[in-house]
């Protein structure tokens, strides 16, 4: 498949670096540096550590800019990168931290999710809900979180988030609605006394 004009630009980009032009690397990361920072934040509740989780990210990055291999892009690979970076991270702060899947993924029902991802706008931008729901998305199991933050937060397509996994295509959709079923069980009753009324989409599902 012919590399996009983006990709040939970055691959350009990458020789330049290897070849000793080391101040093209900024230019290189520029376009994800929000991107990698907000994941880590999703993934780590923490402004500061977020911070510390994409400068260590870009560092080994550029380290190991020699084992980058064209098949995959370079911002899946980046993004992988930062991933494991906040992986352990949390790790390290709660050693208890579960990375076990709960059901077995060909096991799990599909369902219908119901009215409560409809929420008034309002109460969208009230602090304790905004809470609730970053609670909520720190207490899934790190398999669920990873995946959840990557299509829903990152906005990743299935192939990328399995590639930046290293899961099956078929896994990453079963972990994503197994996330969507967890988090519907635990916030669903916290959100019911909403009122209906101008209902908007909850963004994230």
């Amino acid at each position: 498949m012919p590399l996009a004009d983006s990709e040939r630009n970055e691959a350009a980009m990458i020789s330049a670096i290897l070849a000793g032009d080391t101040e093209t690397f900024h230019e290189l990361i520029r376009p994800y540096e929000r991107s990698v920072y907000l994941m880590a934040l999703s993934m780590l509740h923490n402004e500061a550590e977020a911070e510390d989780v994409a400068q260590e990210a870009f560092i080994k990055a550029y380290r190991h800019l020699s084992r980058f291999r064209s098949e995959a892009r370079f911002s899946t690979w980046l993004i992988a990168i930062a991933l494991n970076e906040a992986r352990a991270r949390l790790r390290r702060k709660q050693p208890g931290l579960t990375d076990s899947i709960d059901d077995p993924e060909g096991s799990v029902v599909p369902a219908q999710l119901t009215d409560w991802r409809e929420i008034p706008s309002q109460s969208l931008e009230r602090k304790e809900v905004r809470s609730l729901i970053q609670h909520a998305l720190a207490t899934l199991p790190l398999p669920y979180r990873e995946v959840f933050v990557l299509r829903e937060i990152e906005e990743r397509n299935v192939k990328e988030t399995a590639e930046t996994l290293g899961i099956t295509i078929a896994s990453v959709k079963m972990r994503l609605h197994r996330a969507r079923l967890m988090l519907q069980k635990q916030l669903a009753p916290q959100l019911s006394d909403i009122e209906p009324k101008g209902r908007r989409r909850f963004p994230w599902f």
